[in-house]
């Protein structure tokens, strides 16, 4: 009966406590504000770590690519198709000395 009528608002006890009351609440607001704030940093961590997974699976696709395009076979085709004059040595790179 006392809580729902209001007069322990009034009591020494309660107005005693009042500072100490205030600060648990601002540490309860601050305590739910950060676990929002983590909250969001996780799932922008998640959402890097798939862009970062992307990126790599990307990277390993052009690499591939590049080494396909790169392969002695692939370059006569592409200078034969172009009709460049270049011809593949018969013998093996030799360094003249002095």
């Amino acid at each position: 009966m006392h809580v729902i009528s209001g007069t322990f608002l009034t009591d020494d006890l309660f107005l005693k406590n009042l500072p100490f009351i205030g600060v648990v609440v601002l540490l309860l607001f601050l305590h739910i504000s950060h676990r929002y704030v983590c909250i969001e940093k996780v799932s922008k961590i998640e959402k890097l770590q798939k862009e970062l997974k992307s990126a790599k699976y990307e990277a390993l696709v052009i690499s591939s690519d590049l080494t396909n395009i790169s392969r002695q076979t692939q370059v006569q085709q592409l200078v034969d198709g172009y009709k460049l004059d270049l011809k593949q040595l018969k013998e093996p790179v030799y360094k003249i000395e002095e």
